[in-house]
């Protein structure tokens, strides 16, 4: 043998070596922190635009501080408040400012209750003064300093209270909170998950009056979960859920005074739902925002605070459902800025004070993905959106009467912006599929970097001992659509073999998993099973969101019917590359995704030969009213589009293998829909394979639990696919 082949022969056996020398990932070190990255500390941006305030943390004493920070240095300039300093007080989890910023809400002993409520014990701290103030000897929800910060009003026991600061005195507002029957000032379970928010009371702008939302549940039926805890029996814990076509909260609005101490009701004729209020920036100026059960028609209304008379200022309608989102801006003359899909994409649009389209910012097919707010100073409007493919994000700027746009931050990723007060300069967060998040400080006028904040290059030097594979993105023509894809093929791939496809999806209306951004926990274990020999597929089907109003709102009626259509037709348009083993097909998902995955190995199967579902919907006959009524009206109204696509009505076409795993405690998609499909599986006389996780909520987590689920379902997959 010649010395050249020998060195050829020598390099590839070093190269071998290396790739063989790579750790494989673990469920453990998923789970167990290993790869995660280091974000910014939550901030908040003082009025003054020159700083801002974090909140740290001392391992050590396990104490805490709200710290002062300067914008152009990024350096410490001092301390506000130290939980050293306060007698009685390890320390607090969250914070909040007075309008005037003169005082500060501290919470501690905080405990959840549901996906976004708590209850806590609150203090108020006075910055001139230092002193601090306990709001009340109890456990109490959502409390919120008045404008000045001498007021506090909040909710215990389904009751609104303020608390004066000045005189120590506790007003009862509300009287006839009962549990499972009346709120006020908070939320019920199912506007807190689908309306995604839990205070439902505001101050207005100069702390005189108090409007809050009233939900009599009296009629809405109850769920009981049993929970088995570790005593020797398990107790029942009940709450009111109505599932769809059920009957709902009905909720009302009211005006408290503050100086009279009187409450009155407003009348909102024609509002089943009311999912956002907001005061404008008159005092006595409430706007209102409603919805019909449907969902398709949101109204906006102005109350007059004064005798709480009620105008329309616009409308919106769609033929499928309108978004409720948190986008309204007032500006100083009480005109606004708010988004909307009427043209196709969701844009960004300016109405006069009365209500009437004064012109649309921003045009195009793309879609605005966050509003970020006004500065009137510049008369410039901050949004991020997909301008630059819908798998990214970028942040521009662009005046209010459409024209000027700029490029703030625009590398092809995802840029998330986090805006100082006055809009002079921005955090700029920005991460890829091959990036890990890094974090620099922008100036917002041209969106040059100032200074870079952290970039997590240790994260990075770290997988390099690691088998990891990057995302490969493209689309797939599949029924008439170019689908957005990624795909993870092992690092040692030889397009001369065959090797078993892995799906994951979710599906869910308006959702997006194909994104150019850092890999998440599940992104990790595709990982596990890639360096394991498997690739992984992911495909955005009609339904999922980012592309425009109609591939979102295709599935209208019929959730479960398009998705599957898609999820099915791109496994075999895969199956036909010559790499993929079209014998060994699987897919999984979670929530949403569970009911995909359980529909495609079922109605796929032909397709598919595995499928794992985690906390799956096997009927939305038992899921909640809002989510499911947005897309589906009632069952009484759409009846056959409820039961086509529900799985435990067709158990015999079960062929491949079959994993179904719930949380006992899950509040959210309850156990119920696995009983279900098992028991049609059953009777079916069809083999699979479960698991249930004791307690467990919708999320499946705490202690090893994850670590158990993921080993278990890596088993799975060895075992089946």
């Amino acid at each position: 043998m010649d010395k050249p082949c020998l060195l050829l022969l020598l390099v590839i056996g070093f190269l071998t070596s290396a790739t063989a020398q790579k750790k494989t990932v673990s469920v453990e070190e998923i789970y167990g922190g290993v790869f995660r990255t280091e974000g910014l500390d939550v901030l908040r941006s003082l009025k003054n635009g020159e700083q801002y305030t974090v909140l740290n943390y001392d391992r050590s004493s396990g104490g805490t501080s709200i710290d002062i920070y300067n914008y152009e240095t990024l350096e410490k300039t001092g301390t506000i408040i130290s939980s050293a300093d306060l007698p009685g007080i390890q320390g607090f989890s969250s914070y909040e400012f007075s309008s005037d910023e003169s005082k500060i809400l501290l919470a501690t002993q905080v405990e959840s209750i549901f996906r976004r409520s708590t209850l806590g014990v609150f203090y108020v701290y006075d910055i001139e003064t230092k002193k601090l103030t306990k709001v009340a000897d109890t456990k109490i929800r959502e409390p919120l300093l008045s404008p000045n910060g001498n007021l506090v009003a909040y909710v215990s026991e389904n009751n609104l209270y303020l608390f004066d600061m000045t005189s120590g005195e506790t007003t009862q507002i509300t009287t006839d909170g009962v549990r499972n029957e009346i709120i006020n000032g908070v939320t019920d379970w199912v506007y807190e998950e689908e309306f995604a928010f839990v205070r439902a009371f505001a101050w207005n702008t100069n702390g005189t009056k108090i409007a809050f939302l009233r939900f009599d549940e009296t009629r809405v039926p109850e769920f009981s979960m049993d929970v088995y805890g570790e005593g020797l029996y398990p107790w029942p814990y009940v709450f009111k859920y109505p599932k769809a076509g059920e009957e709902n909260a009905e909720v009302t609005l009211h005006m408290f005074d503050v100086a009279s101490k009187n409450t009155k009701k407003v009348t909102l004729d024609d509002a089943y739902y009311i999912p956002r209020m907001q005061w404008m920036n008159h005092p006595d100026k409430l706007s209102v925002q409603t919805l019909n059960r449907h969902q398709n028609r949101l109204k906006l209304y102005m109350v007059d605070a004064k005798d709480n008379s009620v105008s329309l200022l616009m409308e919106e309608t769609d033929e499928a459902y309108v978004d409720v989102t948190d986008d309204l801006t007032f500006l100083k003359d009480d005109s606004f800025i708010w988004t909307s899909e009427r043209d196709g994409y969701n844009h960004i649009y300016l109405y006069a004070t009365n209500g009437k389209l004064k012109n649309q910012i921003t045009k195009g097919p793309w879609e605005v993905t966050d509003y970020y707010g006004y500065d009137e100073k510049q008369d410039r409007v901050y949004y991020q959106s997909t301008e630059n493919g819908s798998i990214n994000r970028g942040v521009y700027s662009i005046r209010s009467n459409g024209k000027g746009k700029k490029p703030l931050a625009t590398e092809e990723g995802t840029n998330t912006a986090d805006f100082n007060a006055d809009y002079s300069n921005f955090i700029n967060s920005y991460s890829s599929a091959t990036i890990p998040y890094q974090y620099t400080l922008c100036d917002a006028s041209t969106g040059k970097k100032l200074r870079d904040i952290k970039d997590n290059k240790s994260l990075l030097d770290k997988l390099e001992d690691y088998d990891i594979s990057p995302k490969e993105f493209s689309t797939l023509k599949i029924n008439g659509n170019d689908l957005n894809l990624y795909m993870i093929k092992p690092t040692n791939f030889d397009s001369s073999k065959k090797y078993p496809l892995f799906m994951y999806q979710y599906s869910g209306p308006g959702s997006q998993n194909v994104a150019n951004r850092w890999m998440g926990a599940n992104d990790y274990w595709h990982q596990l099973l890639a360096s394991q020999g498997y690739i992984i597929a992911c495909v955005d089907g009609r339904g999922t969101g980012l592309k425009g109003r109609d591939f979102k709102k295709v599935t209208q009626k019929e959730l479960g019917k398009y998705e599957v259509e898609d999820q099915i037709a791109a496994a075999k348009k895969l199956s036909e590359l010559p790499y993929i083993d079209e014998n060994r097909t699987g897919i999984w998902g979670w929530s949403y995704g569970g009911f995909m995955s359980t529909n495609c190995l079922l109605k796929g199967n032909d397709v598919f030969e595995m499928a794992i579902a985690v906390a799956p919907v096997t009927s939305w006959r038992f899921y909640d009213t809002i989510y499911t009524e947005r897309y589906m009206q009632t069952p009484q109204e759409n009846a056959s589009g409820y039961d086509d696509n529900s799985p435990f009505n067709y158990p015999e076409l079960l062929k491949g293998k079959y994993l179904l795993v719930h949380g006992s405690g899950d509040d959210n998609v309850h156990v119920q829909n696995s009983m279900r499909m098992m028991e049609a599986l059953i009777q079916a006389n069809k083999a699979f394979d479960w698991a249930i996780y004791p307690d467990k909520n919708h999320g499946i987590y705490g202690g090893n639990t994850r670590i158990h689920l993921f080993n278990k379902m890596t088993d799975f997959v060895e075992k089946n696919l």
